[in-house]
């Protein structure tokens, strides 16, 4: 009878180190493409061509990191600055459009409410690339091709996704909360900016986190709406490195690694918050 436990104490720690032996492989294949981007940008292209690609930089180098924002082809800065603005932009539309919406189709009681919101829902099954020729057409029609706004216009209304997820959130509000705002006299307005918005500040971080993140690294819609360096963001200014120095990897790593380096520090200023979101975008 007493040597049958340790099997069970055995068969537990095989588990648990095959468990870590995965996440360690895991993280390597996750972490091993951002650490191989960071060494080659700190590399020459001389010690690039004749070294492997696993040796450190050997003498670091800051010449590419440089040359981005010296290089008279591509201004790395003023992509930063247009990214900067239009995730901006795009994240004031998104939060207070969709706020709105949510609310709207959550607690306001109108004719048709619950079928224009699941109609609306609807779009989410419809690929974003089966509308970039009707959008470019619009855009092109109104004289807005390659100007911020063609590239702001069709995300700051708010999104199916953003609606949805404030919309569920709102209802999970108790009513006698509103119901007691109402009797001492709250209107609307005042009971969706007083209330129901501060008792939503996980969910409004949650959509603030993925709005930022997405649109950051856009890059399709961009590349076809804008053909001038005027309004290029920093996803399309990186392709362009591809193309115009094909030869030097150096150069466009450093780009890649500087067009991720926001979102790292945004992980890390606001991780509680991510794995926050990460639980209720799950449980939702």
């Amino acid at each position: 009878m007493t040597s049958a436990k340790p099997r069970p104490r055995a068969a537990r720690v095989g588990g648990t180190l095959a468990a870590y032996a995965v996440l360690v492989v895991g993280a390597a294949l996750t972490l091993g493409p951002f650490v191989l981007s960071v060494m080659t940008s700190l590399k020459t292209p001389q010690q690039f061509a004749t070294e492997p690609a696993l040796a450190a930089p050997s003498p670091v180098t800051g010449a590419n990191y440089a040359g981005l924002f010296t290089n008279g082809l591509v201004d790395f800065g003023h992509s930063f600055a247009v990214t900067a603005a239009v995730v901006l932009v795009v994240l004031v539309g998104q939060l207070a459009f969709s706020i709105l919406a949510a609310y709207a189709f959550a607690r306001v009681t109108f004719p048709g409410r619950d079928a224009i919101f699941w109609v609306y829902l609807a779009t989410l099954m419809v690929p974003p690339v089966v509308t970039i020729i009707p959008l470019y057409l619009m855009m092109s029609e109104g004289g807005l091709r390659n100007t911020f706004w063609a590239l702001v216009l069709p995300y700051v209304f708010g999104s199916p996704y953003a609606i949805f997820l404030l919309r569920e959130y709102f209802r999970g509000i108790p009513q006698d909360l509103i119901d007691a705002a109402r009797l001492d006299g709250a209107g609307t307005w005042r009971i969706l900016t007083w209330l129901v918005v501060p008792l939503s500040r996980p969910i409004i971080a949650t959509l603030a986190i993925i709005t930022v993140v997405t649109h950051w690294n856009n890059f399709l819609w961009p590349l076809i709406i804008t053909s001038r360096n005027t309004w290029r963001v920093i996803t399309v200014s990186t392709a362009s490195l591809q193309s115009q120095y094909n030869g030097n990897w150096t150069l466009v790593m450093a780009a890649t690694t500087l067009a991720i380096a926001p979102l790292l520090v945004l992980f890390l200023v606001f991780q509680k918050q991510i794995v926050r979101s990460i639980a209720i975008t799950g449980f939702k």
